[in-house]
């Protein structure tokens, strides 16, 4: 669901902004942008950037920070660059807390909780530190564009969790443990991936490719699109791997940016009084006051002017890594870099 009369809105003015600026004065005002150092670390909602990675880092037992300097030596052994030692610190501190522990789910052992009913290898085999580490890799390295990929992205391609999203939580901690522990001089967590413009651009590529496709409630496509539906396939598309629905895009689906910040593949939102827990229609904003989206049921995919109707989110969320600022993105209409 979406608009209520978006002329009428334009033109009156929206609730608690005065005038045919609204929109405008949304995206407008002061607020410069993130800095590269904080790109890869500053995903999700929760975003302090650096600061939280080396906060986490510092938590890690004797045995993890054993286990993390493992995975970076036998990475450098094999050749593997920083970005498959940063994919495997996330999978083990998410898997098992960085510990090489003999229990969980079903037959699920060690530091990667992999399985030997699927042909991870023995127990034994397993929960061998340099073995499980070494498996890891092997399978990275067969996954097709791992080295593009979001790191918590790539190994959820690995582990083949029933929870993808989680993988991501850790970004900031490994980015800064491959920086201290690997001895990576600059490393950010933002070198090897590829910036967010390139990675928006797919976004919206495919998203344009659904242009007049119906509106479906729930439907996720290839044939039809509900508002959520269309964002999630878009972004997927570009390797990024967001939440279904709308509400839980805003809370779990990448980095939180004033909305004068906003930049082409974000995601605006619309809920009830402007409240985060009323959302309930997603779009992506493609730069110029505009953006494509699914509408509602009887209409198509389409784009058009951004409009207010007293429930445009002041946020937007966006969900790959922030562009270096040497390559940044022009801005929305009004905001100042």
């Amino acid at each position: 669901m979406r608009k209520l009369v978006v002329a009428f809105v334009v033109l009156a003015g929206f609730a608690g902004l005065v005038g045919v600026g609204a929109v405008t004065a949304l995206l407008s005002g002061g607020g410069g942008r993130a800095g590269w150092s904080a790109c890869s670390a500053g995903l999700g909602p929760w975003g302090d950037g650096a600061e939280r990675g080396a906060r986490d880092a510092a938590t890690l037992s004797d045995e993890s920070l054993g286990i993390v300097k493992r995975i970076i030596e036998i990475g450098q052994q094999r050749g593997l660059p920083p970005r498959a030692w940063q994919i495997a610190i996330q999978a083990g501190k998410t898997e098992s807390n960085l510990a090489n522990v003999r229990h969980g789910d079903r037959d699920s052992l060690g530091v990667f909780q992999m399985r030997p009913s699927m042909g991870w290898g023995s127990p034994q085999q397993i929960t061998d530190v340099d073995y499980a580490i070494n498996k890891f890799y092997d399978v990275l390295l067969q996954v097709p564009g791992w080295e593009e990929m979001r790191p918590g992205t790539a190994a959820q391609k690995v582990e083949r969790s029933a929870f993808p999203l989680r993988y991501h939580r850790w970004e900031p901690m490994a980015a800064h443990l491959v920086s201290v522990e690997g001895d990576v001089a600059g490393f950010s967590g933002c070198e090897e991936l590829p910036s967010a413009g390139v990675l928006a651009e797919q976004a919206i590529r495919f998203a344009q490719a659904q242009l007049g496709k119906p509106y479906v409630w729930g439907a996720a496509g290839p044939n039809a699109f509900d508002c959520s539906g269309l964002t999630q396939q878009a972004w997927r598309a570009a390797g990024v791997e967001i939440p279904k629905y709308s509400q839980t895009q805003y809370f779990q689906g990448g980095m939180h940016v004033p909305l004068n910040q906003a930049q082409p593949g974000d995601l605006v939102f619309w809920g009830h009084g402007r409240d985060p827990h009323g959302i309930h229609h997603v779009a992506l904003y493609l730069g110029d006051q505009k953006v494509l989206h699914a509408p509602q049921p009887g209409e198509a995919v389409e784009v058009e002017q951004l409009w207010d109707g007293g429930e445009l989110l002041p946020t937007v969320v966006r969900p790959a890594a922030d562009t270096p600022p040497q390559q940044a993105a022009t801005p929305a209409a009004g905001a100042q870099g």
